[in-house]
């Protein structure tokens, strides 16, 4: 994509405002391939990637639950870094090339719907709740899975990040992202068809019941199950969202999200109509809440099956209804949201 006439060196044009203001190295970011862009935009969503620890001590009591609230610090100092590197980054984008330009508002709005969703779940009383029910702690999984991680996707986070970072790691980072190993690995995890398959052996991996009760009993085996449920979904998301296919690929995407609801939904079934209990660790946590194990595995298997379920339909369809209201003729992608 060519720039403006502030060209590479950085300066306005007609307007004195900066029209292609992100540089790496030589090369301008907007240059960039748009899987290699978004390669760097992977790296700002890790750091929200915190340590999960056990639920030890006693379970949660109802009468605690308003007091739950999970104030681990590597969760919250992931969080407030996140949040501050986006709006340090955005502030600075649009004080130099105009609000709404470069990270439009709407994208702005979705990272932070998508970061206040994360809140919810890693720090919010449900947190602590998912050690004593496994419906609370599917609600849990739901939220990170298909709630804020297309809402952190949807908020394009490389631009505000590169430009709330020094200069230099802009360009360290793009030379990075540009060798030949990292671009062949990142253009076979972001394949729609790898993507859909590492997201769906992730969440029925996890499901299995001696994987599932081993993160209720380790703190590393919980760590990485929450890990891999929010890493899988990002690129899950991204592939459909901002593949390299572009308009041309909405098809393809919309039968991903439907596929993606029909295998969540059954998973959900089975656990909604097993009569046998699967996860046997929660036996005698759920009496307290008023509801026996097997009531709350089905509550679980119903979060599952409907509203997550729905969740995936909806997206469907309205990544159906653009590609149908798009014009023929549009470009197979965009090379960058960065003003021209």
């Amino acid at each position: 994509m060519k720039g403006g006439k502030g060209g590479k060196d950085g300066k306005g044009g007609k307007d004195g405002k900066v029209h292609n203001p992100v540089h790496i190295g030589s090369t301008d970011i907007t240059l960039f391939d748009r899987h290699r862009m978004t390669l760097l935009s992977v790296f700002p969503i890790f750091p929200v990637l915190p340590v999960f620890p056990v639920h030890e001590g006693q379970p949660l009591a109802p009468h605690d639950l308003w007091t739950a609230w999970s104030w681990e610090p590597v969760v919250l100092i992931s969080l407030l870094a996140s949040a501050w590197l986006y709006v340090r980054g955005v502030r600075a984008l649009w004080k130099s090339a105009g609000r709404g330009h470069g990270v439009r508002r709407w994208e702005a709005a979705a990272f932070a719907c998508g970061w206040l969703t994360l809140v919810v779940a890693l720090v919010s009383p449900l947190h602590r709740l998912g050690g004593v029910l496994f419906s609370a702690h599917m609600a849990q999984h739901e939220l990170l899975m298909v709630v804020g991680a297309p809402l952190l996707v949807l908020g394009r986070p490389i631009i505000p990040f590169l430009w709330a970072i020094p200069l230099s790691w802009r360009r360290g980072l793009g030379t990075w992202s540009a060798t030949r190993p990292v671009d062949a690995i990142w253009t076979w995890l972001t394949r729609p068809s790898v993507a859909w398959a590492l997201h769906a052996v992730a969440i029925w991996l996890w499901h299995a019941p001696s994987l599932y009760q081993a993160t209720l009993a380790s703190e590393a085996v919980h760590t990485l199950q929450h890990v891999s449920f929010l890493v899988t979904a990002l690129l899950f998301w991204w592939a459909l969202l901002h593949g390299r296919e572009g308009r041309l690929g909405r098809p393809a995407a919309v039968i991903y999200l439907f596929t993606t609801a029909g295998h969540t939904s059954l998973l959900g079934a089975l656990l909604t109509f097993s009569s046998r209990l699967w996860y046997p660790l929660y036996h005698s946590t759920t009496a307290p809440w008023g509801l026996t194990p097997l009531e709350d595995q089905q509550l679980a298997g119903v979060i599952m099956w409907v509203p997550a379920g729905l969740s995936y339909l909806i997206a469907a369809l309205a990544l159906a209804s653009t590609w149908l209201r798009e014009p023929a003729a549009r470009p197979a992608f965009q090379p960058s949201t960065l003003p021209q």
